[in-house]
């Protein structure tokens, strides 16, 4: 099951719902998207939190503007039955640069741009508009 997949579907469906927050269980990979998401305002906020059967999850808060979700556009890149690499020379530019692609390098999740300026690559996760 890719769990990446999944989160990026749950973020779509409830954007375009006009959802105010989705939920999706918790793990460092996704609790790191988020991190760049909300650094790049594409979500309000999001936290980890404890359900009452003791599961951990990630309550995301979607980020509207003028009625309009910040996400317009937000898909996978590199699956689990075919992941893609992309070397720090080669990272893409998502639509000129007004999108942000995200990575998993060894420096940790990373954006596109951050990723670049730190001179490293690594497996090309998603991207968002």
């Amino acid at each position: 099951m890719d769990v990446v997949g999944n989160f990026i579907t749950i973020l779509r469906n409830a954007s375009r719902a006009n959802k105010a927050s989705c939920f999706v269980q918790w793990s460092a990979l996704k609790d790191g998207i988020a991190k760049i998401f909300k650094d790049k305002g594409y979500i309000k906020d999001f936290v980890k939190e404890q359900t009452a059967e003791g599961h951990v999850i990630l309550k995301v808060f979607l980020k509207y503007v003028n009625g309009v979700a910040a996400i317009t556009e937000i898909g996978r890149i590199g699956k689990p039955g075919r992941r893609q690499y992309a070397s720090k020379e080669k990272i893409p530019s998502i639509l000129g640069g007004m999108g942000e692609c995200v990575l998993s390098t060894s420096k940790g999740i990373l954006s596109g741009q951050v990723a670049k300026q730190l001179g490293v690559g690594g497996e090309l996760i998603c991207y968002v508009l």
